[in-house]
């Protein structure tokens, strides 16, 4: 039958586009539904459009320190409006691939807002949701309103930014990250309510830019998440580029006023202070898109704003599945990929490993990048592991003082009893394309020894991460 599938995905974001093309590549009839734009959040309004204006900002402060290089740039200056439309540009042409290569698989788009009504039924209504934007309509293709039947429905609607009551968004002082990524001027100052890898990296921008940007947060240090030593490092550097940053400290209220935000904000010790700013983001979180999908009327388990998921992204009602953000942390779109892949090919007979999610790795695109993966130090002291960790700095590589970044460093964390690495962190250049080597070597199960006679290139910022293996084992050569 015309409307009948073998797989529905609801969500086209990375892990749902992804997830429909593996599904048809097994010989599965596929359809995904989509209410707003083919890529989801990530393509549209995160992952891909952020990282172009942070290039336009990181080509920005090059120019501006042009004169480091042997280089002469004078009158340096940029275009707010130019600067969103080339990265509205990117996001368009990758959205118009996604839309691309689901024809190309022969996968089905439905347009409109879907609801599970039982198990292996989706009814789709017209969407309430008008595009973001005006030149990413639905494919002339797609099918719209009326019931679907699949006999395996995977949920992929993805997160949405946390509101905290009181300080509730409104598109115009107080922003998420949808208006910060479409400003129609910079702002004088801005306050940025959180320092997780979406403040951090708008901090980044906006302070490149020249913007006095003020960080909140409610741990005790940035990028909370990271190892404390490369946590540490990343204050300096981004209080050193001009940011003023209050740990342990929090928002209570935020008032408007005709010219802008007032922040008041108090720190652990009840210390109070008020901070005068053009604009607010909110950037504390998100929360999975978990409402209007008929979920609870199903008895589908949810935990926390997440739809529970095992392994392979089942849920407690049979045929109906959970995958990326809406699945729960991390909300990663890589994260979110995979988990598809794993999710369809578990439902096709094969047997693919459970995704392990200490081998996931996070990247933050600030100035300096932060990645890392596995265990911190702090972790792997607490699970339970004598460690032996390795450091190397920026400052000893060739290839660093040559590209003018100096600043950075390069931590590995290994098992002293037997050299399993469990854990690389680092912060510097480039270090969210270094990350993947150690990301290989963990789902390898590479050791210490492996990895110190592993030959890397010179001269390669590469050359870091063999150090500090070198390091841990009291062999380092450059230093």
């Amino acid at each position: 039958m015309a409307n009948e599938y073998d797989v529905l995905i609801i969500g086209s974001g990375p892990g749902g586009y992804v997830t429909a093309i593996r599904a048809a590549q097994l010989g599965l009839k596929t359809a995904i539904v989509e209410r707003e734009h083919l890529g989801g959040i990530c393509l549209n309004w995160g992952c891909i459009p952020t990282k172009a204006l942070l290039r336009s900002a990181e080509i920005y402060h090059y120019m501006q320190h042009a004169s480091d290089y042997g280089l002469k740039a004078d009158n340096v200056s940029f275009n707010p409006a130019e600067i969103v439309k080339r990265s509205r540009g990117v996001s368009g042409q990758l959205n118009g691939g996604v839309g691309h290569l689901l024809k190309k698989n022969k996968v089905d788009v439905i347009w409109g807002e879907a609801k599970v009504t039982k198990p292996g039924e989706v009814q789709v209504s017209k969407s309430s949701k008008t595009p973001t934007e005006p030149q990413h309509p639905a494919p002339k293709n797609a099918l719209g309103e009326g019931t679907y039947k699949a006999n395996n429905i995977i949920v992929a609607t993805g997160a949405r930014p946390r509101v905290i009551p009181g300080i509730e968004p409104d598109g115009d002082k107080i922003w998420t990250y949808f208006e910060a990524m479409v400003p129609k001027e910079m702002p004088k100052s801005l306050v940025i309510m959180g320092s997780g890898a979406i403040g951090i990296e708008f901090a980044s921008f906006y302070n490149a830019m020249g913007v006095e940007v003020t960080v909140i947060e409610l741990m005790d240090r940035v990028v909370p998440v990271e190892d404390e030593e490369i946590s540490k490092l990343a204050q300096k550097r981004f209080e050193k580029a001009g940011m003023k940053i209050l740990t342990g400290s929090k928002v209570t209220k935020v008032e408007k006023t005709a010219t802008g935000i007032i922040a008041h904000v108090e720190d652990k010790s009840g210390k109070k202070e008020k901070l005068s700013a053009d604009k607010l983001i909110s950037a504390v979180g998100v929360v999975g898109n978990i409402e209007n999908l008929g979920l609870e009327q199903l008895g589908v388990k949810t935990d926390r704003g997440c739809i529970v998921a095992d392994g392979y992204g089942k849920t407690n009602v049979k045929g109906i599945f959970a995958i990326g953000d809406v699945a729960g942390p991390p909300m990663l779109a890589h994260k979110a990929e995979h988990e598809g892949v794993i999710c369809v090919e578990a439902i096709t007979g094969k047997k693919p490993h459970v995704m392990d999610k200490a081998k996931i790795p996070g990247c933050t695109y600030s100035h300096p990048q932060i990645a890392s993966v596995g265990m911190t130090e702090a972790q792997a002291k607490e699970a339970g592991h004598k460690v032996k960790v390795g450091r190397f700095p920026f400052l000893g590589n060739g290839k660093a003082i040559a590209l003018g970044e100096p600043d950075g460093l390069i931590k590995t964390v290994f098992d002293e009893k037997n050299g399993q690495l469990l854990g690389a962190h680092m912060i510097g250049a480039e270090v969210t394309e270094l990350i993947q080597g150690y990301v290989v070597a963990m789902t390898l199960e590479t050791t210490e020894e492996d990895l110190m006679h592993t030959v890397f290139p010179h001269p390669t910022l590469s050359e870091m991460m063999h150090e500090s293996v070198l390091e841990a084992y009291d062999r380092v050569i450059h230093m």
